[in-house]
Parts: structure tokens; sequence; C-alpha cells
């Protein structure tokens, strides 16, 4: 059986200062599937992806508007992370590449979590969950 994939498709104004931003976090882009009007980020190696689209293009998916995330949310994306110090690590690159946080680091004992906003406003949650913590209600 197939590996499954997810490819979260998010629209973007600049693609080249997207690509910039994410870039600065570590992550790649696959070049097949990456020109003027899109760019796949590969945030897991055959797995996990983000199809970062420019706004026109993004349009020619559906009907309905575009939320701007700066305003609303339309998704919150939330990737998991090996430690707490990779959490805070890509918190912190993101801020260095000129993204924002916003809101505090939360720690509920059985997992540690904090996020960013990209440069579109996007909100990107990161979590460790402590594989030896016990959850609450156990």
């Amino acid at each position: 059986m197939a590996t499954k994939q997810i490819f979260v498709n998010l629209p973007v104004r600049n693609l080249d200062k997207s690509k910039a931003f994410f870039g600065a976090l570590g992550y790649t882009f696959n070049p097949q599937f990456t020109d003027a009007n899109a760019a796949c980020m590969v945030i897991h190696e055959g797995s996990i992806h983000a199809m970062l689209l420019m706004e026109d293009y993004f349009k020619t998916f559906t009907n309905q508007g575009i939320a701007d995330a700066r305003k609303e949310n339309e998704v919150l994306v939330c990737l998991s992370c090996e430690s707490r110090a990779e959490v805070d690590d890509l918190v912190a690159k993101a801020v260095a590449a000129g993204g924002t946080t916003p809101r505090e680091p939360k720690d509920y004992g059985f997992m540690y979590g904090h996020g960013f906003q990209d440069l579109d406003g996007h909100i990107w949650e990161l979590v460790y969950m402590d594989p030896n913590a016990v959850m609450p209600g156990q």
C-alpha cells in the first residue's frame, strides 16, 4: 500500500519571499512541483508538503474568496516536533526570518507547544508530546 501524503495548499502574496522565509527555517522545495505560480515545500520527505500558491493561481482552485490570514483564521497548521528544543528553534528561526509569534508558549506537562505566523499570516503550531508523560485523566 502506498504511503498517504498530505499537501496543504496556502495562498501567498509573494512567492519568492515565502520561499526565502521557509528556507530560513530549513525547509526545502521540490523543483518538480515549483514554478512561478507555486512552490512545493517539503515538510517531511514523502508524506507532508505545503503548496505555497500565488493568490491569483490559488483562486483557480476555488470559487470562494481568500481569507486574509493576517486578520482572520482560515486554518491552523500543526506540526509535531522531536523535542521542546526543536519547537523553540523553529519559532526562533521564524521570528528571525520576519515571522511573528501570536502567543506565548504553552506547557501542559505532557505536551509543549508554541507557534508562529508566516509572512502571509498563516499560523503554524508546533508541538512536542512527551511519550513518557502522564496524560490528564490517566
